[in-house]
């Protein structure tokens, strides 16, 4: 392949992403979601140093949530470099 056919996908991706964005928060302004008092925040995230994640979120929920995603990250990535390995033989 290409690598301008790389580069258009990973600009695509960007784009849809950001759209996504917009649209996710323009349909949640207009509905009234979140009044004072009866909002309830949660969420968590996980930050990538190398192979070894960090985790943090709100609640417990989130964190389990976050770990099964990261986990499922550290795999794909070791599986990736794996199957690269094996291709480069």
């Amino acid at each position: 392949m290409d690598l301008a056919v790389f580069y258009a996908l990973g600009t695509a991706l960007i784009v849809a992403g950001i759209i996504i964005i917009i649209a996710v928060s323009a349909r949640g302004a207009g509905t009234g979601e979140g009044k004072a008092g009866k909002a309830k925040v949660r969420g968590g995230g996980v930050i990538m140093i190398g192979p070894i994640p960090i985790i943090f979120g709100t609640d417990k929920k989130s964190v389990k949530t976050v770990l099964a995603l990261a986990l499922a990250l550290v795999i794909a990535v070791i599986i990736a470099m794996l199957l690269y390995y094996w291709l480069l033989r």
